[in-house]
């Protein structure tokens, strides 16, 4: 399994951009699932991105589809999250995650490991 240690968050205005990363010590295999996870104030943590780190398969959530952009650094170990033209109703707290065995991509309750969360704050 992996450890992953995320950076990144921040605080931001309306309209802008910020890039997370999550840093993995271990190495991530081709067959692993990484996905972005987050928990804002008074809601469940909700499925956000994920990808294969092959590259071959990426999913969205519908909402955020065309504004939040998933990719890999295979050289870094890393996982990245560029999120584009924020909304105040992005503000939560962003999780990174490895899913190491069969489940939906979507469910948090199929990956294995979680990074330690960011806060990212856009105001309006």
């Amino acid at each position: 399994q992996v450890q992953l240690v995320q950076s990144g968050g921040g605080l931001v205005q309306a309209g802008g951009s910020l890039r997370l990363s999550c840093a993995a010590s271990g190495r991530i295999f081709s067959s692993y699932v990484m996905g972005w996870f987050r928990q804002a104030p008074g809601k469940e943590r909700e499925f956000v991105a994920a990808m294969s780190w092959s590259g071959i398969g990426t999913s969205y959530a519908d909402s955020l589809k065309g504004r939040f952009t998933i990719s890999r650094d295979i050289a870094k170990n890393t996982l990245y999250l560029q999120m584009n033209s924020l909304k105040p109703e992005d503000t939560a707290v962003y999780y990174c995650a490895a899913k190491y065995v069969s489940g939906g991509h979507y469910n948090r309750d199929a990956y294995g490991s979680w990074g330690q969360g960011t806060q990212v704050t856009v105001s309006s």
